[in-house]
C-alpha cells in the first residue's frame, strides 16, 4: 500500500537527515529563499523532513491510521495526489505570509497528513475516533471542528508549529475529496440525508 511507503520514505528521510545536517537546510520550506532563488522544490521536500522523534511520530501515527482507510476508499492514484498536493497547499499560507522574512523556516508532513486526515472526515464523519486518555470516542466531524477552531486559535499565538499548515491541508482535503473524487457529493448525501 502507498500509505506504508510514505511512511518508510518519512522514517528514511528522517533518519538520513539526522546524519547529514545538510538534507535539513537544503530541504526545509523558507519561503524567502523559495520566492528569491526558485526554490520551489522546497514545497515538498520539507514536507519529509521532521524536527524529531516526536513529530515525525505523531504524523506517521496520524497517516498509520488513516491513510490505508482512504487510500483502499478512493484508489491509490487519488490517495498519492491528494498526499502530495496537500504537501504544496499546506505550504502556500507560510509562503505568502513569510516571503519577506529571511528567518522563517518550516517542516513537517502536517498539512499532507491533515489533507489525508479531513478527506476521512469527508467519507466517515461518524466514525468514532479516541484520543489518548479520553475513553470517549469522538464523532469524526465534531473531531475535525475542534481541531480547526483550535488551529484557528493557536495560529494566532507565537510558537513553533505551524498552524496555518494545519489547516491549509485541512481545506485541502475537503476540497480535493469534493473537487476531483468522484461520487463524494453523492456519498455526503446518503450520510447526512
Amino acid at each position: 500500500m502507498l500509505s506504508y511507503f510514505l511512511i518508510a520514505i518519512n522514517v528514511g528521510v528522517f533518519l538520513w537527515s539526522q546524519t547529514n545536517p545538510n538534507i535539513m537546510e537544503k530541504g526545509m520550506h523558507m519561503p524567502y529563499r523559495t520566492v528569491r532563488k526558485g526554490a520551489w522544490y522546497e514545497l515538498v521536500s520539507s514536507g519529509f523532513l521532521h524536527g524529531g522523534w516526536t513529530h515525525l511520530l505523531f504524523n506517521m501515527i496520524t497517516l498509520l491510521f488513516f491513510g490505508p482507510v482512504l487510500e483502499r476508499s478512493i484508489g491509490s492514484e487519488h490517495f498519492f495526489i491528494l498526499y502530495m498536493s496537500g504537501l504544496i497547499a499546506s505550504s502556500i499560507p507560510s509562503l505568502i505570509k513569510h516571503k519577506d522574512n529571511p528567518n522563517y523556516a518550516t517542516i513537517g508532513a502536517s498539512g499532507a497528513i491533515e489533507s489525508v486526515l479531513f478527506a476521512f472526515i469527508v467519507l466517515f464523519p461518524f466514525t468514532p475516533l479516541y484520543l489518548m486518555f479520553i475513553p470517549i470516542g469522538i464523532p469524526a466531524v465534531i473531531f475535525g471542528g475542534l481541531f480547526v477552531v483550535y488551529s484557528i486559535w493557536a495560529g494566532k499565538r507565537e510558537g513553533r508549529i505551524n498552524h496555518e499548515a494545519h489547516l491549509a491541508g485541512a481545506i485541502w482535503g475537503i476540497l480535493y475529496m469534493l473537487i476531483f473524487v468522484p461520487n463524494t457529493l453523492d456519498h455526503i448525501k446518503t450520510i447526512w440525508f
